[in-house]
């Protein structure tokens, strides 16, 4: 929960003398962080309005169903002391955040004031916002009057605003329900727009479980009836842990955690070993088929993976291949070849003349060449 402070915040900026018609445009904050140039004390370090903040400001405004007023010397804030009439001067419009510059009002101006300003009877405008009481984070713009009286310098002019006089309290600071909720809010780490009633579900979430219930659940664990007493159910739990560690083990249904870990050692060192042997098996199956024609050299690496993942595949494909003669044998059966007396060529050269229509001679020039 956000508590609120309200400021009367006058700027320093002249008004336009040139009004066309009644609508003026008149800033309202300045950008950013901003504090009285008086010097004036506040109850935060300064007040602060974004683009963020702004939008917040903008809605609010959009929401509400009675119109701002402009006043005069802000007297809609002491009528009720000095019992005169507080006129209106205006009627904001609109709100809109400049970037760089802050937040601005469309202010439609009544007959009179209109004359007041272009008379230069009235130069400078005066913004009540409120704002957050921890962070100076501007909240809501309340209203703005027209004045002669600015207390600090250096802000655009009716065109607009300034930075703040004094503080108001919105809400008693000596509220206790507020400075509970606040307090609650901090120990359960929650944001400060908490409500009350967000903050009382926080807390029941925080609330433990009903000790009747918990030991309810214990009972129907331990097979006890509901109604047990804590006693009961105590003395209940203390048979059952001396029976557990007293209890012998049943080496039919358990191993020692020892025994399996020895297992699982053997188990790998063995299987590093039959892949070892399979791997040299491999190799041996397919350099024998290699030599006898049964597998031919671009298929020895296929026949490598294959061994390695299933032995037993390669063997049967193995068993089914037929040799291939002519990776171990020679046409002529490892006798060089005859030649013709006649011509000097071999039978396969005479085959060539014959087939390209050369004579001996002629492929005798060739093969020369």
């Amino acid at each position: 929960m956000k508590r609120q402070l309200i400021a009367i915040a006058p700027c320093s900026f002249v008004m336009p003398e040139d009004l066309s018609d009644n609508l003026i445009s008149i800033q309202v904050t300045p950008a950013g962080f901003f504090v009285p140039a008086d010097g004036r004390e506040l109850k935060v370090s300064g007040w602060l309005i974004n683009a963020a903040l702004a939008q917040q400001v903008i809605t609010l405004f959009n929401a509400r169903k009675t119109d701002t007023v402009l006043d005069y010397e802000h007297q809609t804030l002491h009528k009720e002391k000095n019992g005169q009439p507080a006129p209106a001067a205006g009627w904001f419009r609109s709100l809109e955040w400049r970037e760089g510059s802050g937040l601005w009002a469309t202010v439609e101006l009544t007959a009179r004031a209109k004359a007041f300003i272009s008379n230069g009877e009235y130069r400078y405008f005066s913004p009540v916002f409120s704002y957050n009481a921890a962070t100076g984070e501007v909240f809501d713009v309340v209203m703005g009057a027209l004045t002669n009286t600015p207390a600090i310098d250096g802000m655009d002019e009716l065109s607009l605003l300034a930075a703040a006089t004094f503080g108001l309290n919105q809400e008693s600071e000596d509220d206790p329900v507020n400075k509970l909720l606040l307090a609650i809010c901090a120990a359960l780490s929650l944001p400060e727009t908490t409500t009350e009633d967000q903050a009382v579900a926080a807390l029941k979430d925080l609330k433990p479980a009903s000790p009747d219930k918990d030991l309810a659940a214990l009972c129907k664990a331990l097979d006890l009836e509901e109604t047990t007493d804590m006693q009961t159910v105590i003395t209940a739990c203390s048979a059952m842990k001396s029976s557990v560690s007293h209890s012998a083990v049943d080496p039919s249904k358990f191993v020692p955690v020892e025994t399996v870990a020895q297992m699982q050692t053997e188990i790998a060192s063995l299987n590093t070993r039959l892949k070892a042997r399979d791997e040299k098996d491999v190799s041996s199956l397919i350099d024998d088929a290699l030599e006898d024609g049964r597998l031919i050299e671009p298929l020895k690496a296929w026949a490598t993976d294959l061994g390695k993942t299933d032995i037993a595949a390669l063997n049967a494909y193995l068993d089914k291949a037929a040799p291939i003669a002519a990776l171990n044998t020679s046409q002529t059966n490892g006798k060089p070849p005859v030649t013709d007396d006649k011509t000097g060529l071999t039978q396969d050269e005479l085959a060539v003349c014959s087939s390209m229509g050369l004579t001996p001679e002629q492929f005798k020039a060739a093969k020369e060449d």
